[in-house]
């Protein structure tokens, strides 16, 4: 049966959703929606390997998007697109670590990274410079862009989780938290880590991920703003990512 065939309005199927549980209204609301799925995945699927088809992502993004109409509460004053997004990511997200895609060359590599990255941040009071990054790790600047570009396409991790939480309404407005004391103070305290953390970030770093996660720009898009490539963006991310992950774990978010 085609869900939109009763021509129903938006309000009109979650209102019947919301009463009965009906299963029309409930395919309704989801063929409405479903942009948000090809959005998330879109935006996720830049920079994987081509061997990740858009289309699983997609599968596991519907599924994300059909939890959250069955969870979706409209007296919490959230928008449901604001709601949804999150855990479509959130979703997807599930199913790539699932897939364990990434070669071990490329965790070692990204290892490597972050380690020198820490250590160098701890010795110099400040972030470093790719140039020192590459001489700790006895390699070229441009063998570490090459290695940042192997990074990007696993830079799938903490930080996704954290921006995830970030576009979400504190407390109530996610099932866990909101049934999850100890959730929710530690999504609290994982978001204050992740903002001073981010005011750490040098300005090139620091702009790429707000653009990113924040204005929803994409790694082409970015590239006209930092007049740079869209791969060297995405090597931008790649970096920015392990240095967060340097941080979160020196507070103890890991």
């Amino acid at each position: 049966m085609n869900p939109r065939a009763e021509r129903l309005t938006v309000d009109d199927a979650w209102q019947r959703f919301h009463a009965t549980k009906d299963g029309v209204a409930r395919d309704w609301l989801v063929v409405h929606y479903a942009s948000l799925v090809k959005f998330v995945a879109g935006r996720l699927s830049a920079g994987l390997p081509r061997r990740v088809e858009t289309n699983d992502l997609v599968s596991a993004g519907v599924v994300g998007l059909v939890q959250a109409i069955d969870r979706y509460a409209p007296s919490a004053g959230v928008k449901f697109e604001s709601y949804a997004v999150p855990r479509i990511r959130g979703a997807i997200l599930d199913s790539l670590r699932a897939l364990d895609w990434v070669p071990r060359s490329v965790r070692a590599r990204s290892r490597q990274v972050e380690v020198a990255i820490a250590e160098l941040q701890n010795e110099l009071g400040r972030p470093a410079t790719d140039a020192e990054i590459a001489e700790r790790l006895k390699i070229s600047a441009d063998e570490l862009h090459e290695w940042l570009s192997d990074v990007a396409s696993s830079a799938i991790g903490p930080l996704d989780h954290i921006a995830m939480d970030s576009h979400a309404m504190p407390d109530a407005s996610d099932f866990q938290r909101a049934t999850n004391p100890d959730a929710a103070i530690e999504s609290g305290e994982l978001r204050r880590a992740m903002r001073e953390a981010i005011r750490k970030l040098p300005d090139r770093e620091r702009t790429t991920l707000l653009l990113y996660y924040e204005e929803n720009l994409t790694f082409a898009q970015i590239g006209e703003v930092l007049d740079v490539t869209e791969s060297r963006v995405s090597q931008i991310h790649a970096k920015a990512v392990l240095q967060m992950r340097g941080h979160l774990a020196a507070a103890d978010f890991r």
